[in-house]
């Protein structure tokens, strides 16, 4: 499998590291909060066996740059920059939110082949409750960092994921915090990808429906039901949306799992 590093330039000239790796159709892969291309690397060297896959860094983290002020305008722009390294046109897998930003670039028209959103982490329109919700922790989270307080940052979104204190605690004690406090301010870049602000952390429906490409929605079959029920929703809000359960799964997908589903569907197989 051949591999290489190199970086990119976006529109507003932040560098964007990736890895390029393996030969055949193109492939972007978009990860999710506190996440870098090392944790999508996994997923990366097994697609690679059939496509040539871009694994980058989304602006902030690991080896590429930053430019302030944050705008979600910007990070589709780095996904535009990668797709033209590619050849002009690539298909794009999100992973959490990181599938609501492949969400944004799709809708906005950038020359995407096709789509696969993995576990989006929307509320549902009808939770109140889920709503309230993201609008506290996205107004905490602007207010906590704001403030420099890195590490509470950290500890408030793997609080609101579900991760027990005594958890958290410990990985405070690890050499693996510094690391997460320096992905920290990445954590509103998510938070307003996905309108938790603006829209409640909801499925942007009006968005969804500006995408006309091919779109394949995954979600755990031992996930939290109402994930499943977001899946349904969306892929049903997209001309070209599609929804698939993929059973006694959470929402981290073992690579041996997770890409012959991509494989099918990246290949324009239409039977899964």
């Amino acid at each position: 499998m051949s591999e290489t590093f190199r970086e990119v330039s976006s529109l507003d000239g932040t560098t964007i590291a990736f890895d390029r790796l393996g030969e055949g159709p193109p492939v972007v892969l978009v990860c999710g909060a506190m996440c870098d291309r090392a944790l999508m690397r996994p997923i990366a060297e097994e697609l690679a066996k059939g496509f040539t896959v871009f694994n980058y860094d989304r602006r902030g983290r690991g080896d590429s740059r930053d430019t302030t002020p944050y705008a979600v305008q910007r990070e589709i722009e780095d996904i535009g920059a990668l797709v033209a390294e590619a050849g002009g046109t690539a298909s794009v897998y999100g992973h959490s939110s990181g599938a609501g930003l492949v969400l944004h670039a799709a809708a906005a028209g950038l020359p995407i082949a096709r789509i696969a959103l993995h576990d989006p982490p929307y509320a549902l329109d009808g939770d109140e409750e889920a709503r309230r919700g993201a609008r506290e922790y996205g107004e905490t989270l602007k207010a906590t960092l704001s403030e420099g307080r890195r590490g509470d940052a950290v500890e408030l979104f793997m609080t609101m994921v579900g991760m027990p204190r005594e958890m958290i605690e410990g990985m405070r004690r690890t050499p693996r915090w510094a690391e997460l406090k320096a992905l920290a301010p990445t954590l509103a870049y998510d938070s307003e990808v996905m309108g938790d602000v603006s829209r409640g952390g909801t499925i942007p429906v009006e968005k969804a429906s500006r995408v006309t490409v091919p779109a394949l929605v995954l979600t755990g079959g031992a996930d939290y039901p109402w994930m499943i029920e977001v899946g349904r929703r969306l892929a049903d809000a997209m001309p070209n949306g599609g929804h698939r359960v993929l059973e006694g799964q959470e929402h981290t997908v073992p690579p041996e799992v997770l890409t012959p589903v991509l494989e099918g569907f990246f290949s324009h197989d239409r039977r899964q």
